[in-house]
């Protein structure tokens, strides 16, 4: 193996342990929080996964100016991660300690604070590799998705024993992925710090990050719908406890991480067009068809094509990012994708939450899934036009 593949992997795997440690505590959330001092409602899920992902947004921008500052980026995943991990055991010992919920939520900002340092700078080492920007974003969107995969049904096993065990255990996975990533050789990263106001000016003066941007937000919003909406509108509709519940999710993970690489190294391929424009209309179909299902049996299986078309459409995005961003700007460009991403996730729980506690799960799903498919169609001459620009950048080559 060569080092490039080596360190392709070893990255992999860490963003892959980041988002195990996240999705972990997704298919109990109801009990965690109940634990914690919260309603177990989905009002107070939606809270509780709100402020992870409010530091995430927030927090993006001093990891890329910290990395700016130190010219490094391996010391600061490990401090993220391990930093993270000691939230987790801190939420264990307040629930012991029976604070208020509004304690909790304090530490989770932390935990996100930290968590995402070790996940946005991962990605963005992965992404100065060579092998092709599809290959890459490849492998780490088939991390995100076994992660996922893998938290939600361990998560969910792990809750039946006790709500406060996917806290170890993901603190557990933390500490590993520090352990990991030190073994990783640093790279220098680019001088552009990556904060909301950097995003924005780039954005100014260069419009065009605003067409994969958008797309990025609208799938890490169905993400996000999913984490919370999706695993109370399983539980309550169909009446399956946390362990059926993750498992309902790994049924859109497992696809969706399986595909990524395969269909990342296809857009490098054919190009980005039909993937994002595509898959995206087909994404938004399969999630209102979830909600329409009568049964669970047939909820569940739509899960899987939901998982496929996410797989066609998440890669690709990514790639484009890297598409357009010229080679020292790199790093900031999937600074502000993430930074886009994270604020969509915000955006599915808090949405999807209001819409469901409101109106009605039905409607949440109709929310949600059309929003895929408009974005499809208000941008689709745009992604043809940024796909003929990016076209003469992209090559797929053997390390």
């Amino acid at each position: 193996m060569t080092a490039t593949r080596r360190e392709r992997v070893t990255l992999a795997l860490a963003v892959w342990g980041v988002l195990v440690s996240q999705v972990l505590l997704y298919p109990g959330v109801a009990d965690l929080v109940s634990a914690l001092g919260g309603s177990g409602d989905i009002s107070a899920g939606m809270l509780f996964l709100v402020a992870e992902f409010a530091a995430f947004v927030t927090f993006a921008s001093v990891w890329g100016a910290a990395s700016d500052s130190l010219g490094r980026r391996t010391p600061l995943i490990v401090v993220g991660a391990l930093g993270g991990a000691s939230s987790y055991v801190l939420l264990a010992v307040l629930a012991s300690l029976e604070t208020s919920f509004s304690v909790a939520l304090a530490v989770r900002l932390f935990g996100g604070a930290m968590t995402i340092g070790a996940f946005s700078l991962a990605i963005t080492m992965l992404a100065d590799l060579s092998g092709g920007n599809g290959r890459n974003m490849g492998a780490a969107g088939i991390a995100i998705g076994l992660g996922a995969a893998l938290g939600s049904v361990v998560g969910g096993r792990l809750t039946t024993l006790d709500p406060l065990a996917p806290l170890y255990a993901a603190a557990a996975v933390l500490v590993g992925v520090a352990l990991l990533v030190a073994t990783v050789p640093d790279r220098s990263p680019d001088t552009v710090r990556v904060g909301i106001g950097t995003v924005l000016r780039k954005l100014a003066a260069r419009p065009a990050f605003g067409v994969p941007y958008a797309f990025g937000f609208i799938d890490r919003m169905t993400a996000g719908f999913f984490a919370l909406v999706g695993v109370f509108y399983f539980r309550e509709t169909f009446g399956v406890d946390a362990a059926v519940a993750g498992a309902v999710l790994a049924l859109f993970f497992v696809p969706f991480a399986l595909l990524q690489y395969p269909f990342g190294s296809l857009s490098d391929r054919v190009g980005r067009f039909r993937p994002v424009v595509l898959g995206s209309m087909l994404y938004g179909v399969a999630i209102v068809a979830v909600g329409l299902a009568p049964t669970f049996e047939l909820a569940a299986g739509l899960m899987v094509v939901v998982g496929v078309f996410g797989a066609l459409v998440a890669p690709a995005t990514m790639a484009l990012v890297t598409d357009l961003a010229p080679a020292g700007e790199r790093g900031a460009a999937l600074g502000g994708f993430n930074v886009f991403g994270s604020l969509g996730f915000l955006t599915g729980f808090v949405v999807g939450g209001v819409v469901a506690d409101v109106v009605g799960y039905l409607p949440s799903f109709l929310v949600v899934g059309f929003a895929e498919v408009a974005i499809a169609i208000v941008a689709l001459r745009a992604v043809k036009r940024l796909d003929s620009l990016g076209e003469t950048q992209r090559s797929v080559t053997a390390d």
